[in-house]
């Protein structure tokens, strides 16, 4: 089944977040958030801690909201069955590809992804070796994931939501682990994809001209617009707190040379 293009629909966003809570023990990470994500590539930066995978996991289904709604074209995310109708619209990549993949070898983990379509076991194989193929990497079918690098089984994962083909694509810190060879290859992976893209990153260059980009801090939007002025403010204001926690460590040890 091919992938399912990125449609934008101003009436109703691809993925909207309304008045979403959200709780980790007596800590709240989002608290009332309000998004409407339409743009066919959206950016997520800011600090770690700042909420940037916990949003990934709710747009996907992976983790319940405390309070208020995820919507997919209108729907309540969370309230469609499990499956082919919620892997249809959304998937995601992990940060760590060690904690996604499963089967042994690269063919049998992308056969998984055509799971929720109930494909027989050997059509869903011949699928995989299908898709591997058409991108030069049909010797890459029978290899076992053990043998590769990070890099490769990172590469892994993505195409496997590639061939699973939900209508927009979530990939939480996919340029850290990747060399220059590597990020490029993503990057231009993405910008030929069809469907809509969010990606949470810290290397900022992947996605300073992308149309948006929000800036979280402590769950909170702090910046939300083009990717070159989001990422330029969030560049500035990162050069702020390093200047004042210089000054700081300076005024500290002036005055324990002081109290000596």
């Amino acid at each position: 089944m091919p992938a399912v293009a990125f449609v934008p629909n101003s009436a109703a966003p691809l993925l909207e977040l309304r008045q979403l809570h959200l709780r980790r023990g007596a800590s709240e990470v989002f608290a009332g958030l309000n998004l409407a994500l339409n743009e066919e590539r959206i950016g997520l930066i800011g600090h770690n801690g700042a909420g940037k995978t916990s949003l990934l996991r709710l747009l996907c289904a992976l983790e319940q909201p405390h309070g208020g709604q995820v919507l997919s074209q209108g729907q309540d995310l969370h309230a469609l069955p499990q499956g082919q109708p919620r892997a249809r619209r959304v998937g995601m990549m992990f940060q760590n590809p060690d904690d996604q993949i499963i089967f042994p070898t690269v063919e049998e983990e992308l056969a998984l992804s055509l799971q929720p379509l109930g494909l027989p076991r050997r059509e869903a194989l011949a699928r995989a070796r299908g898709f591997l193929a058409e991108r030069g990497l049909g010797d890459w079918a029978a290899r076992a994931v053990g043998s590769l690098s990070q890099g490769q089984r990172q590469r892994v994962c993505w195409l496997a939501l590639q061939l699973a083909g939900p209508r927009t694509l979530l990939l939480d810190e996919p340029f850290a682990s990747l060399d220059l060879p590597g990020r490029a290859r993503l990057a231009d992976d993405i910008a030929g994809c069809a469907q809509q893209v969010l990606v949470s990153t810290h290397v900022l260059d992947p996605v300073r001209d992308w149309p948006r980009v929000i800036w979280l801090d402590a769950g909170r939007v702090r910046g939300d617009g083009p990717g070159r002025e989001v990422c330029a403010a969030y560049e500035a204001a990162v050069a702020q707190e390093v200047a004042h926690a210089r000054a700081a460590a300076r005024a500290a040890h002036h005055a324990v040379r002081l109290a000596a």
